[in-house]
């Protein structure tokens, strides 16, 4: 079994994941987005407390926010770094992003390994799957965990609403055609744990979410 931690960090309130076995303690964190010393002090409790072995870190995109925490995590924890490999573009100029938002940040590390929908992630016997879901960034994905029935899903869908499309690399047409072909084909009892905000489902923002209602109208 998979176990699932989530963690609201840094000015923009951004959401850090923790998967980890239950098993072997085996962990991923997924965008970690810690900014101060006082967030990483909550994010290391939490590890020692758990007694999770990090062995792998990902981001679902590298917008600033989502990258935050990167190089405490690398130091601290040696893991293994992946990012998508249509955002590399975004890390290697966090410091043009850094200028447009007016936020300092260490410079990120640069990634083990850049992954494409092909790959495939594995946590203890269980399938992490990315999908591919650019448009929000230019290759943002999104992190599928069938056996578990939920999906991490970056700044691509969020509870009552989408991913802004206003930002350096971003696309309204291939943000909306990302959620139509790799979120909306799930099933509506997915649980979606978004980048910003609380959690919901694929059916409740099937019937509730005013972009993916225009979507289907």
């Amino acid at each position: 079994m998979i176990k699932l931690k989530s963690f609201t960090f840094n000015p923009f309130d951004e959401n850090t994941f923790v998967l980890w076995s239950d098993q072997n303690k085996e962990g991923i964190v997924i965008d970690p987005g810690m900014s101060n010393g006082n967030e990483e002090k909550i994010f290391d409790d939490f590890i020692v407390s758990e007694e999770i072995i990090l062995t792998t870190m990902l981001n679902t995109h590298c917008h600033i926010d989502h990258i935050f925490g990167c190089k405490y995590v690398n130091d601290k924890y040696s893991t293994e770094y992946l990012i998508p490999e249509d955002d590399l573009l975004l890390l290697e100029h966090y410091d043009k992003q850094m200028s447009m938002v007016g936020i300092a940040m260490d410079e990120p590390p640069k990634p083990d390994k850049l992954i494409k929908e092909t790959d495939s992630i594995t946590l203890n016997g269980s399938v992490i799957k990315p999908l591919l879901t650019p448009g929000h960034s230019p290759g943002e994905m999104c992190f599928y965990v069938k056996d578990e029935n939920f999906c991490i899903t970056g700044d691509v869908l969020f509870k009552g609403s989408i991913g802004r499309t206003d930002l350096w690399g971003s696309d309204t047409a291939k943000l909306f055609n990302s959620i139509a072909t790799r979120l909306m084909v799930l099933d509506d009892s997915v649980v979606i744990y978004p980048g910003h905000g609380g959690k919901s489902t694929i059916g409740e923002e099937k019937r509730t979410n005013p972009f993916l209602l225009e979507m289907t109208n």
